[in-house]
């Protein structure tokens, strides 16, 4: 039996998280031909959704499938969004919450995975492929930098900087 996702799990419990503490859940989705949201919010191939409460009729979150009702523009749509096509969950008031990788990923076959020695032969990596580097330390200064780092700005509306 295949192995199920815990992206479901997670989107339940931060929606979860949010309610239980006041906060208003934002769902932030890629909108291909599979999601069925309203094209004229979407931005940039993405969209953000208000999954509160109050702002949804219904909202059921399947483990494949998000659905629900909502209102943009005083006009009742229903909403539909792959799992697979979710970006992030997190409060509105806050910003805090998770981001996740979008794209589907092929089923793990043990059979298939290059051996080690494969691996090391390669000459270089895919470039379609993300790759992870250090950043240095906001309280490290570096090379000719000797200032403080600003202190973060109070007030406002708090936002989730995806970084790719």
């Amino acid at each position: 039996m295949a192995e199920t996702s815990t992206k479901p799990y997670l989107l339940r419990a931060i929606y979860e998280w949010c309610t239980d503490n006041g906060y208003t859940p934002y769902l932030a989705a890629v909108a291909d031909g599979n999601a069925r949201v309203p094209k004229e919010f979407v931005k940039n191939g993405e969209i953000v959704l208000n999954i509160s409460f109050g702002a949804t009729s219904g909202l059921k979150m399947d483990n494949d499938v998000i659905h629900f009702n909502a209102r943009f523009g005083g006009i009742s749509r229903e909403i539909s969004v792959p799992i697979e096509n979710v970006v992030a969950i997190y409060a509105r008031e806050n910003g805090q919450g998770m981001a996740f990788e979008v794209g589907k990923m092929p089923a793990r076959d043990p059979a298939r995975e290059p051996t080690p020695a494969a691996v090391s032969a390669a000459t270089r990596p895919d470039p379609q492929t993300p790759t992870l580097s250090s950043v240095p330390s906001a309280s490290t200064p570096q090379d000719g930098d000797d200032d403080q780092p600003d202190p973060p700005k109070k007030g406002g509306k708090p936002f989730l900087t995806r970084i790719k």
